[in-house]
C-alpha cells in the first residue's frame, strides 16, 4: 500500500489546487519547485564548510557548491561525491537539493560537490551531459585545492540526476581518464522510451505523472532519435561491463521504478556489483521530502551509509 504519509501529501496537493507541473511554464515550474522546499524538506543541517565554486564547460561557466562534513578539518583529505540534482532536466538547482547534499555529506563523512548543469528547454540534450562531465573532470583535476581524494570519487543523483550519474560512469569508463569509485542512482531515469510497465501502472495519481514525464522529456529531447542514444538512455548502452559499484534506489509508486530495476539487473548481468533497494510504499521524489515523509530520512541515511562503505 501507498504509505499514509505519501497519500496525505498527495491529498494536500489536491486540496490546495496545486497545478500539475506539465501545465506550467518552465520558469514557473522552477519557481514552484524552489518554493515547495519549505513545505517538504527538513531544516538544512550544519556542515563544516559550504563554498561556491565554478567550473568551465564548453557552454560557459558551471556553478558548483562544495560541502565538507561537520567535524572535518580544512586539511583533511576527504572522499567526494559529485552530485547532480533531479528535476527532469528542466527544474531544480543547487538550492533545491542543498538540504539533501548537506545530509549526505554529514552522513557519509565525505565532501559533496553539487553541479548546476544547463537545462531544457533553453539548453537541450546533450548540454546537461556535457556539463556534468566537464564538472566532474574539473573536480578530479582540482582535487588537491578542494581537499578531496580523487581516487575516492563517486557520482550520484536523483531522477534526471541519476540518469546523468549513470551516463557519467559509462563515459568515464569509455574515456579511461576519470576513475569513479561508486555510483549512487536514486530513482534514475534510464530509458527515454518510457516502455516499462510501471509507466502505465504508476502513470497517474502519484505526483510524477505520464503527462509530466512527457513535459520533461520534450523540454530535454528535441529529436526522437535521441531516445536511443545511451547518453539519454544508459540502459540501452550495448556494453555495461566494468562499471563502478552501484546502489540503485527506487520507489514502489514511481513510474520510473521498473527502468531503475532493469538498470540494476543489467549492471549485475554485466558482471558489476550492483545493489537494488525499492521503498515499496513511496512516490517519485520522496527522498527530499523528509519534513513530511519519515521514510525519506531513512532513505537518506541508507544512501549515506552506502557511500561511507564504498568510499572508506
Amino acid at each position: 500500500m501507498l504509505h499514509p504519509q505519501a497519500k496525505a501529501f498527495i491529498d494536500l496537493l489536491e486540496q490546495r489546487g496545486v497545478p500539475p507541473t506539465h501545465t506550467l511554464t518552465p520558469q514557473d515550474a522552477r519557481k514552484f519547485y524552489r518554493e515547495r522546499r519549505a513545505l517538504t524538506q527538513p531544516d538544512p543541517s550544519t556542515v563544516a564548510e559550504v563554498r561556491e565554486l565554478q567550473a568551465q564547460g564548453a557552454g560557459g561557466p558551471i556553478p558548483l557548491r562544495l560541502y565538507r562534513p561537520l567535524g572535518s578539518s580544512a586539511d583533511t583529505l576527504l572522499p567526494v561525491l559529485v552530485y547532480y540534482h533531479g528535476g527532469g532536466w528542466t527544474i531544480g538547482d543547487l538550492d533545491t537539493h542543498d538540504t539533501l547534499c548537506r545530509a549526505l555529506s554529514n552522513g557519509a563523512g565525505c565532501a559533496v560537490v553539487a553541479v548546476d548543469y544547463r537545462m531544457g528547454p533553453e539548453h537541450r540534450f546533450p548540454a546537461a551531459v556535457n556539463d556534468v562531465l566537464a564538472a566532474t573532470r574539473w573536480v578530479r583535476r582540482e582535487a588537491a585545492s578542494l581537499g578531496v581524494d580523487a581516487s575516492r570519487l563517486a557520482v550520484g543523483g536523483d531522477s534526471a540526476g541519476g540518469n546523468l550519474a549513470a551516463v557519467v560512469a559509462i563515459a568515464a569508463r569509455d574515456a579511461g581518464d576519470l576513475p569513479i569509485a561508486f555510483q549512487l542512482l536514486i530513482y534514475p531515469a534510464t530509458d527515454m522510451r518510457c516502455v516499462h510497465p510501471s509507466h502505465t501502472s504508476n502513470g497517474q495519481g502519484y505526483v510524477l505523472t505520464s503527462d509530466s514525464i512527457k513535459y520533461f522529456h520534450d523540454n530535454y529531447i528535441d529529436d526522437p532519435k535521441h531516445d536511443a542514444d545511451w547518453r539519454a538512455s544508459p540502459l540501452l548502452h550495448t556494453d555495461l561491463a566494468n562499471l563502478p559499484p552501484a546502489l540503485v534506489l527506487t520507489a514502489g509508486y514511481d513510474p520510473l521504478r521498473d527502468e531503475g530495476l532493469a538498470y540494476a539487473e543489467a549492471l549485475t548481468a554485466a558482471g558489476n556489483r550492483a545493489s537494488y533497494v525499492c521503498f515499496e510504499r513511496q512516490i517519485h521524489g520522496f527522498i527530499t521530502m523528509g519534513r513530511l515523509l519519515d521514510e525519506a530520512n531513512t532513505a537518506v541515511d541508507f544512501c549515506a551509509a552506502a557511500l561511507r562503505r564504498a568510499l572508506g
